[in-house]
């Protein structure tokens, strides 16, 4: 009889379960890490927009002394801005200098609207969506690191 079920195809209720639990148990590690990775991702757009408005600016003070008169109309056209860019984020930029640029997704974004990366320019360093916050996928909500 001991021979006839080791013969039998087909696994046990305890090896579905351990395999079971081990696959949750990835997900449960793996999930997250992919979103923080999709949101990473997702903010390198508006890291690099800032940065190409960030040296129009730049160019500008250096050619003219001051960014008195230098709009952020003007800076975009000068950054040269994909379509795709311009529907995602929305810009802003603040000081004269400027010593903050942020930008914050319109309803286009796919990660949602309303997520900001803004670049600090006295800290040399960029925060928000896919930096230094994150969406909980169990709060729905925006945590920080």
């Amino acid at each position: 009889m001991l021979r006839k079920l080791k013969n039998q195809k087909g696994f046990t209720l305890i090896e579905v379960l351990v395999v079971v639990i081990i696959v949750a148990i990835l997900a449960a590690i793996a999930v997250p890490r992919y979103l923080r990775y999709v949101e990473k991702s997702r903010s390198t757009e508006a890291q690099t927009a800032i940065s190409t408005i960030r040296k129009a600016y730049d160019i500008y003070l250096q050619t003219n002394g001051t960014t008195e008169g230098f709009s952020l109309e003007m800076a975009q056209k000068e950054a040269s801005l994909g379509e795709s860019t311009r529907k995602n984020w929305k810009f802003e930029v603040v000081g004269n200098p400027p010593n903050k640029y942020i930008a914050t997704s319109t309803q286009e974004f796919a990660g949602g609207e309303g997520k900001q990366v803004w670049y600090d320019v006295p800290e040399a360093k960029y925060h928000g969506y896919g930096i230094d916050t994150w969406t909980n996928p169990e709060s729905g909500g925006l945590e920080t690191d």
